[in-house]
């Protein structure tokens, strides 16, 4: 017995850490979107809502009744905030929820009492189509888009944006496989902020999407950073 006792010790310190640790982590509130838009409809002209991107991203596509909330620094978070109201229900978002989450952190720990992220960010947002304040154009309509998937070749599309981290994490890979596999693969990329329908018609609801098309049909579809192993994997399969 006296050979586990040391293992069995550090198994029990490791499992009271984790329980400790889960106890005092930041809680992260993020409701449904269903219910975001519940709360937005109910604070009605009380509402606060800060848009987390930098501000050539919110000239370009904004929630109706949103302010350009991109910070800096502490002295301007301070200044930005002094003008708010800590007791008004206030509601945040970014391209997901890593901007969004930050600030949301910050803003309960300086007082404010009602925060609400919107979960799945804009991308979210536009990918159904929901109302946004816009400077952009339409864009590609469906038909353009569809015109473009005609090829002999398996057709990859790259739908990000160039604000988005983990776009630009993805595009690496994706301009890798362009040239790699150039002979059996046509890569497509879309700025999805600049085709707010054609993103929303395709289904497309978080950035980077990527869909894989044989024939003008769907064969894989896959949100976040995929790793190159997997997409390439798609690829062979999809020329069986």
């Amino acid at each position: 017995m006296r050979t586990f006792r040391p293992l069995f010790v550090w198994v029990w310190l490791l499992a009271a850490h984790t329980v400790v640790f889960a106890q005092t982590a930041p809680r992260r509130d993020l409701v449904s979107f269903e219910e975001f838009e519940s709360r937005l409809a109910k604070a009605g002209k009380n509402a606060q809502i800060l848009d987390a991107r930098l501000p050539e991203e919110y000239a370009q596509n904004h929630l109706e009744g949103a302010v350009s909330f991109s910070v800096a620094n502490e002295a301007d978070f301070t200044k930005a905030i002094a003008k708010l109201d800590k007791n008004k229900p206030t509601f945040i978002y970014s391209i997901a929820n890593g901007r969004s989450g930050k600030l949301a952190r910050d803003l309960r720990d300086n007082g404010f009492t009602e925060v609400t992220e919107l979960p799945g960010g804009l991308s979210k947002w536009i990918g159904l189509g929901k109302p946004v304040v816009s400077t952009v154009g339409p864009g590609l309509s469906l038909a353009d888009y569809q015109a473009s998937l005609k090829s002999d070749k398996l057709v990859l599309v790259d739908f990000g944006s160039r604000y988005c981290g983990s776009c630009k994490k993805l595009a690496p890979t994706v301009d890798s496989i362009k040239h790699e596999q150039a002979s059996s693969v046509k890569v497509i990329t879309i700025e999805a902020y600049e085709n707010k329908s054609l993103t929303k018609e395709v289904g497309v609801t978080a950035l980077p999407t990527l869909i894989l098309y044989r024939g003008n049909q769907v064969v894989w579809k896959k949100s976040g950073v995929t790793p190159k192993a997997e997409i390439e994997r798609a690829l062979a399969e999809a020329n069986l």
